[in-house]
C-alpha cells in the first residue's frame, strides 16, 4: 500500500484583485497538487485564501511557482507541510451559532469561549460589520453528551453581558 501524497498548506494574501484564484489554483495544478480542501474570503477589500493541497512537490519548488502572485508587493504567500490527519467520523452534533448587535470590543472572544468550555469545536466562523451593527455566524461541532441547554444560557448570558442577541440551533445537513 503506497503512502499518501504530501499535504501542503498555503496562504495567500494581501490586496484584492480579479484572478488572483484562478492564478494560483492553475499554478498548483501545474505541479501535479491537487485541491482538498479551501476557504476564501474578502476582508474589505483584502483576499484571504487557505489551500490544502496534496502532491509531490517540495515546499520550495510550490514557493517558485506561486512567487509571481508576490511580485508587486500586494499580495503574500506562505507554503508549508502539514502531517496527514484522517478527520474521522464526527461522533457529536453541528450547530450553528449567531450573534448580533451593537459593535464592540469581546462579542467573540466572551461567545467562543462558552463554545470551548463544553469542548465545542468552531469549524467555521464569519463576522461582519456593517456601520454600528456586528454580526457573528459560527459553525460548530458539540461532543456527543454536551449540555446544549446549559451551553445555550451560557451563551445567552454572555450575550446579555455584552448587549447583543445570540441564538444557538441544530445546522441542517445540507447548511455544512
Amino acid at each position: 500500500m503506497s503512502s499518501p501524497a504530501p499535504l501542503h498548506a498555503i496562504t495567500v494574501l494581501g490586496h484584492d484583485r480579479p484572478g488572483i484564484i484562478a492564478e494560483a489554483t492553475g499554478r498548483l495544478a501545474d505541479l501535479g497538487l491537487n485541491l482538498e480542501d479551501s476557504t476564501m474570503t474578502l476582508l474589505r477589500g483584502h483576499f484571504a485564501m487557505m489551500l490544502l493541497c496534496a502532491g509531490p512537490a517540495a515546499v520550495a519548488e510550490i514557493e517558485a511557482a506561486l512567487a509571481p502572485l508576490t511580485s508587486d508587493g500586494s499580495l503574500t504567500v506562505t507554503v508549508r507541510d502539514v502531517p496527514q490527519e484522517d478527520a474521522g467520523a464526527a461522533t457529536g452534533t453541528s450547530w450553528v451559532l449567531t450573534v448580533h448587535g451593537g459593535d464592540r470590543p469581546g462579542i467573540v472572544s466572551s461567545v467562543v469561549a462558552r463554545v470551548a468550555a463544553v469542548g465545542g469545536n468552531i469549524t467555521d466562523l464569519t463576522t461582519r460589520l456593517a456601520g454600528e451593527l456586528y454580526l457573528l455566524v459560527a459553525e460548530i461541532d458539540l461532543p456527543a453528551g454536551a449540555d446544549v441547554p446549559a451551553l445555550e444560557q451560557a451563551v445567552s448570558a454572555a450575550a446579555a453581558d455584552l448587549g447583543v442577541g445570540a441564538t444557538l440551533r441544530p445546522a441542517e445537513a445540507d447548511e455544512l
